[in-house]
């Protein structure tokens, strides 16, 4: 994506290839309009001081040295918007998502959904909670079950959370969303393998919405694709934001994408939250020097 301005829509190799590039702009104007809406609202996440503690060993006969993934990390998210959360590899970004999603328990601090702390709530208490608050993998392939069809991983999840009285209601829905996430319904009885691995993202993305989200963590759900694939999910999930109102938390080390999806950003350095504002403006004037290497490091291109 240009750090310069906004497009409304990524070029792909496709409009390229059929001279329809779309060249609409995201105005400042609009812009602030929907920021405006957005934060007129109650946060629909709340990130309270939360910290998580991992002990490490640096020898046989030494003690237990606590590292801090995450450190004293506060922040809110607000229906519709998208949270950029950018930082180098070992930044603690995907440790935070891992928290929020309670797969992994913060140490300390509070998180709260809808005005809720899910901190501490039980495995059965979290698993009402859990269709909420869903993630899309960076590696879908490892996340998708090789025996399984595409259309019976996506129902799966579905009869665990009671979505659909039967299972033809089920199988019409899935065959709907495969539509809206760009695959055939022939897609419904194959198998994982037989697809390219934006494919297999675009399976992972589905299997996800199926279950009627509110808050969705992208976990660099596309720095492992090529840069061609990177903007078709792109656009794909900016068009699913707007059909279904999705709140998304998008974690990724490539600020370029991060400052196209995020409406705010977060950048992280050592567990800490380093600069967070609105995402253009950090862009503009960064106000950290960490903020400003990781900006310079962005491909200018030629």
């Amino acid at each position: 994506p240009s750090t310069e301005f906004r497009l409304k829509q990524l070029p792909t190799i496709s409009d390229f290839m059929s001279d329809a590039v779309s060249k609409t702009i995201i105005s400042d104007a609009d812009r602030k309009k929907n920021h405006d809406q957005l934060y007129a609202q109650a946060p629909l996440l709340e990130v309270i001081d939360v910290e998580k503690t991992y002990l490490s060993k640096t020898g046989w006969f030494s003690k237990d040295k606590p590292f801090k993934a995450v450190d004293g990390v506060s922040f809110k998210v607000y229906p519709g918007e998208t949270i950029g959360l950018v930082g180098e590899s070992g930044c603690g970004k995907s440790t935070l998502g891992n928290a929020i999603l309670q797969l992994d328990k913060a140490t300390s601090g509070i998180i709260k959904f809808k005005g809720k702390n899910i901190s501490n709530l039980s495995n059965s208490e979290m698993r009402e909670i859990r269709k909420d608050i869903q993630i899309i993998f960076q590696d879908p392939f490892a996340s998708l079950n090789p025996r399984l069809t595409v259309g019976n991983a996506i129902v799966e999840p579905m009869k665990v959370h009671n979505i659909g009285v039967s299972d033809t209601e089920r199988k019409e829905k899935v065959l709907e969303i495969l539509e809206k996430v760009g695959l055939e319904a022939s897609a419904f009885d194959r198998y994982p393998h037989e697809f390219s691995g934006g494919q297999r993202q675009r399976i992972g993305i589905a299997r996800t919405i199926a279950l009627e989200p509110q808050l969705i963590v992208c976990d660099e759900s596309v720095s492992a694709l090529d840069i061609s694939v990177q903007a078709q999910v792109l656009n794909l999930l900016n068009t699913l934001k707007e059909q279904f109102g999705f709140t998304y938390i998008f974690i990724s080390h490539d600020l370029a994408v991060v400052k196209y999806m995020a409406d705010q950003l977060i950048v992280m350095n050592k567990g800490k939250i380093e600069e967070i504002g609105d995402a253009d403006n950090i862009y503009k004037s960064p106000e950290r020097a960490y903020t400003k290497k990781l900006i310079h490091a962005i491909p200018k291109g030629l």
